[in-house]
């Protein structure tokens, strides 16, 4: 692995887990006093599982976009695809603010919603630029998908 890759890829993750820091806090605005009130749909998985999940999936997006960052920000499909990473780590975002901070599941299914919809897209992108990048995103967009489906039951059965 050479150094620009390296550098990139720890910029990137840190970047992303920036964000999922910026969820955490939201997390915790909601998580006792609103979250804990709730009927849960049956495929909730405990808790503790959240933080590890989210910490395994930032990871693998930040090193995806670290190699497609590598590849020279000054290509327009190395743009491209970043652009569109970044706009799904500031829905996602959205996510976790609107289902946990603002307590609006129907608005936050809108915004995983569409995290997964600009997710295929940015998978498209980034196996242009970097196949291996591609891939390395397709455990978050089961996760996102899974997602869409949570947040959809919450907001159906509350």
């Amino acid at each position: 692995m050479n150094s620009k890759l390296l550098i990139r890829s720890v910029t990137a993750t840190a970047v992303c887990l920036v964000f999922g820091f910026l969820g955490i806090i939201a997390l915790q605005n909601g998580l006792d006093s609103w979250y804990a009130t709730l009927q849960k749909p049956w495929f909730t998985p405990p808790e503790f599982l959240f933080g590890p999940v989210w910490t395994i999936m930032y990871i693998l997006i930040g090193i995806s976009a670290g190699l497609v960052w590598s590849k020279g920000f000054y290509h327009k499909w190395v743009k491209t695809a970043l652009y569109h990473f970044g706009f799904i780590l500031l829905l996602n975002a959205f996510w976790f603010l609107f289902f946990f901070g603002l307590h609006e599941p129907m608005i936050a299914l809108i915004a995983i919603s569409a995290v997964f919809i600009f997710l295929l897209i940015t998978i498209k992108w980034f196996k242009i630029v970097n196949v291996i990048s591609a891939y390395l995103l397709i455990p978050y967009a089961v996760w996102v998908l899974y997602l869409v489906a949570f947040t959809f039951e919450f907001w159906r059965i509350n």
